[in-house]
Parts: C-alpha cells; sequence; structure tokens
C-alpha cells in the first residue's frame, strides 16, 4: 500500500541513500535532515521510502517545492503525483510552485498531468539547460 506522508528522521538514512543513488553523493544530507526536523518532507512509503518532496516557503511567501526524488527502480509508478497531490493538501500558501530543467521531459510530464502550468524560466543557472518554472493554485 502506498502512503505519504511527512518524514521523520527515522527516514533520512533511506532517503539519503535514494538520494546517493541518482546523485552519486550524499551533499543533501543535513538539507534533507533540516526538511525532515521543520516538517517540509513528504515521503512514500510502502514496506520502504521510494521517494520523497523537500519544499519551503521562501519564494515570494509561496511554497515552492526544491526536490521530487523517486528511487530509479521505482519511476513511472505515480510516486511523484502521489507526492504533489499529498503536498497540494498541507502546502502552507495558495500557490505553489516548482521548477525542472528544460532537459527533464519526464518531470514537465509529471508538472503538466497533475495540472502545474508553465509559469517562466530563468536562464544562466545550469549553462544552456534553462530552468522551467511550474505553477498550481492550492485548491481549497
Amino acid at each position: 500500500m502506498r502512503n505519504v506522508a511527512i518524514a521523520q528522521l527515522s527516514d533520512l538514512e533511506s532517503m539519503v541513500k535514494i538520494d546517493r543513488q541518482v546523485t552519486g553523493h550524499e551533499n543533501r544530507r543535513s538539507e534533507i535532515e533540516r526538511a525532515i526536523m521543520e516538517e517540509r518532507c513528504l515521503a512514500v512509503k510502502s514496506d520502504k521510502i521510494t521517494g520523497f518532496l523537500l519544499y519551503h516557503t521562501h519564494f515570494f511567501e509561496s511554497t515552492f517545492v526544491t526536490l521530487i526524488i523517486i528511487a530509479p527502480e521505482e519511476r513511472r509508478k505515480g510516486y511523484a503525483s502521489s507526492l504533489l497531490r499529498q503536498l497540494e493538501k498541507v502546502a502552507p500558501t495558495g500557490k505553489i510552485f516548482s521548477s525542472t530543467n528544460q532537459s527533464n521531459h519526464e518531470m514537465q510530464k509529471v508538472f503538466e498531468k497533475n495540472g502545474y502550468s508553465p509559469s517562466g524560466v530563468i536562464d544562466n543557472l545550469d549553462p544552456g539547460d534553462p530552468e522551467m518554472i511550474y505553477f498550481k493554485l492550492k485548491e481549497t
């Protein structure tokens, strides 16, 4: 059974392991830990952690999803959509933003499938790969 909930410190090692699988390093360990402690981290749990989402509210006082990461062997099973749907229920603001590189077509499909609209582009973050901004109003 798929359960999306606020992550607990006991989930940290599983989440860092997934991040390491995808990125090849553990550079975000403290960022993930801080998000868990501040209850800004959602995790997909079944018999194990399969993915997680981090967010904050420093983007023009709106919710901004900074990271959605799914274990490579669990991708394309709807976990990212499950995380976004849960965030939309618990987001502390009425506006939700996120972004992905122009080259990340899979994540763009996830945003579009979940009703997020393109909201702009930021150049010069990753040379030659603009950052696409997405937006959705929280349903009340």
